[in-house]
């Protein structure tokens, strides 16, 4: 249960503050929303109280786990799924990134950026690498207590 002021991550959209927790009555039934204004685009989204777990909503991470998410980016495997079609692997990144599972966002932005040493990235990959390091970036940076610019500056020094 979130509170007024809370901050909280949706899938794909990233952190955003609990504004209000507002009843609304639909087909006779009342129903609570949690107001979430996204931190990066000012966007407003009503979660169902009662879905929030379901959609995905979550905490932010805990500040113990930030070290965890550099590991992923620090992982050095082999590019298997350069080989993989680009619309295989679009795929796959959207479903993780969808899941709202900060790992698995880290992961995505991992792969990205060692497609990326081997050769220059689609508009689509650039897109979604794009999005994979604004969403890790702003958690990071609040979980940590931190600057944007700092998180971008030691992500952009795991893979220079």
């Amino acid at each position: 249960m979130y509170k007024i002021g809370d901050m909280a991550v949706y899938p794909t959209q990233g952190v955003g503050i609990i504004e209000a927790i507002e009843a609304k009555e639909f087909s006779g039934e009342k129903h609570e929303f949690y107001i979430l204004r996204i931190v990066d685009s000012d966007m407003t989204i009503m979660i169902p109280v009662d879905n929030a777990l379901q959609v995905g909503m979550r905490n932010l991470i805990d500040k113990d786990r930030v070290a965890a998410i550099y590991d992923i980016l620090e992982e050095k495997q082999e590019n298997g799924n350069a080989i993989a079609s680009w619309s295989r692997r679009q795929r796959e990144y959207n479903e993780k990134i969808r899941s709202g599972d900060l790992f698995e966002v880290a992961e995505v932005l991992r792969e990205l950026y060692l497609i990326k040493e081997g050769k220059d990235l689609s508009y689509g990959e650039k897109k979604v690498l794009d999005l994979a390091r604004k969403l890790l970036v702003k958690e990071v940076a609040l979980a940590e207590g931190a600057e944007e610019e700092q998180v971008v500056k030691r992500v952009e020094r795991i893979f220079n």
